[in-house]
Order: structure tokens, then sequence, then C-alpha cells
């Protein structure tokens, strides 16, 4: 081997081990962090100012949220904390430990999620960041900054008994087909659902339904549209464990239809629907009898 290539191997060998050894480091003092965090969360709900003020730096600046004033050295912390602890009695801290990353071996950044539980059951929640800085092999606050978590609403009240519909659903008569899947949207919102109608294994059209709550109306609604230009509007109501859905909608061609769905759970594996008052163009067209409409297992 070429002296070159073995000085190489040797730089390279050495640098694995230091970095194995680097991120063993990391480990051990993440867990000194997470310790001192719950030390931390401790004292704040035993209502200790002192016990509280212990955990940062000499020289330490903290930022009261609340107020917005700013403090300066552990005795001045110690005052701010006597302070917001008796504001802030019977209320508990729960802490949610996002990500610890270390700048250097003395200093660490620390994210993640601070939970106010007020004795009325009111929650605040509050998103930090926390310098950390190591002193005499103890972890200690630098500086903490905190902004309000966004709230993100969710109609999943609303929409939780149409919850069953959530998998894939096919009906099948040995030569038509039309399968449907349904999934919630993020923050679950809103139901998605995607439908194919086959005849004799070739596809004919397809489709896409949302479904949510109208906090307005303070009512499902439901939007269809589908492959041949058509679309429609529908609104829920539920009666004896059955929904009704009075849709109405534009054919391709600008027609107006309208119709009645009726849609009734049996189990979490099957369900009925059958279609009512159906009308195309101002003409009456005939109900369509009820069918039983099967999850799919193999797509589950």
């Amino acid at each position: 081997m070429k002296s070159v290539e073995r000085i190489l191997l040797v730089v390279v060998a050495i640098l694995s081990c230091l970095a194995t050894t680097s991120r063993a480091d990391q480990a051990e003092e993440t867990k000194l962090i997470e310790q001192a965090i719950a030390s931390y969360t401790a004292a704040f709900n035993a209502g200790d100012a002192e016990a509280l003020a212990a955990h940062w730096s000499p020289e330490a600046v903290y930022v009261n949220p609340l107020t917005g004033s700013q403090v300066e050295g552990r005795e001045a912390i110690t005052e701010e904390f006597k302070l917001i602890l008796s504001q802030m009695q019977d209320t508990k801290l729960t802490v949610d430990l996002v990500s610890v990353r270390f700048i250097s071996p003395s200093v660490a950044v620390e994210d993640g999620v601070a939970h106010i539980h007020s004795a009325d059951g009111q929650l605040q929640t509050s998103n930090y960041t926390a310098i950390h800085v190591k002193r005499d092999k103890q972890w200690l606050l630098d500086r903490v900054t905190e902004e309000a978590a966004p709230v993100i609403l969710s109609h999943y009240e609303q929409l939780k008994d149409l919850e069953w519909l959530i998998g894939t659903w096919v009906d099948d008569d040995g030569q038509s087909r039309i399968e449907t899947t349904c999934r919630w949207t993020q923050n679950r919102n809103f139901i998605t659902r995607s439908f194919s109608v086959s005849n004799q294994g070739r596809v004919e059209m397809t489709g896409f339904q949302l479904i949510g709550w109208d906090p307005a109306q303070r009512q499902i609604r439901s939007w269809v549209f589908d492959s041949d230009g058509g679309f429609a509007e529908g609104r829920w109501t539920n009666k004896e464990n059955q929904w009704y859905v009075t849709t109405s909608g534009t054919l391709p061609d600008g027609g107006k239809a309208s119709s009645v769905n009726v849609i009734s759970m049996v189990d979490n594996d099957q369900f009925k629907w059958r279609s009512l008052n159906r009308t195309v163009r101002g003409k009456l067209l005939p109900n369509i009898d009820e069918v039983v409409i099967v999850r799919s297992q193999s797509a589950e």
C-alpha cells in the first residue's frame, strides 16, 4: 500500500473514532440537560422560586413572556419568579422536548413546547428556545425565548360520526364496479373521497369529493367533481342513524340535477346506499334501490 493511502486511512480511522466519541459525549450531555428540564419543571410545580432561579446562570437574562419585562442575574430572577408564581397559583407546567443541539461542548440549544395547565382546565401553550451553558459540570439556562403556539382549529368533533367511512369501499355486481377511497386531510378538517367507475374492467369515470363542516351554517357539506365535467354540492343531515345528503348539481352540458342520497352504516365493513327524489333537467327519475357497499379488505 502506498504511504499516502496508508496515511489517509489512518486519518479516516481517527476521525471516525472522534466522531463516535463526540456522539457518545453528546448523548450523555443530552441526558444531563433532560434531567435539568425535569428538575426545572418540578421546581415550577412546587412553587419554589429559588429552586427555579438556581437553574439559571449567574449572569443570565430572563424575559417575562407575560409582561415583556427583563431582569438580569440570579437574584433578580428569583424575585421575578416569586412574583410570577404568586400570580399563577394552582397551575402546573409540562414540557415536550423537541430537540437539543450542541453549538460547542459547553453551549447547547433546546427547542420545546411548554404547556401551562390552570386549575379551571384552561391550557396555554408556547414554543420556546432555551440556551444552556455548562458551568462546573452543570447545565444552566442563559437565555429563553418564547412565542405563543399557533392555534390549529379542527372540526373533527363535527365530522367524527363519519370516521367509519375512512378506508376503501367497493360496489361490484360482476359487470360494473365502483371503488371509493376516503381519507382524512391534515388536522381532520375534511374527508376526501376519490372514486372510479369501471365497466367490464374499463374505467369510465373518476371523481373527487370533499366533505367538511361549514361553521357558518353549522352543517356538514360536500362538494364533488367528476372527470366528465359535472359537479355538485351536498348538505348532510343525520336522522335516526341515517345520513340524508341533499344534492344539487350541474351536468357537463349545463343541465341541472338533484337527488337525496341516503347512507346508513350496517357495521364497520359495510353500509347501505340509495337515492331518492332524483331529477335531471326538471324531470323526475325513478329512485335507485338500496345497495350494499363493502369495505375492501385487500386495500386496507
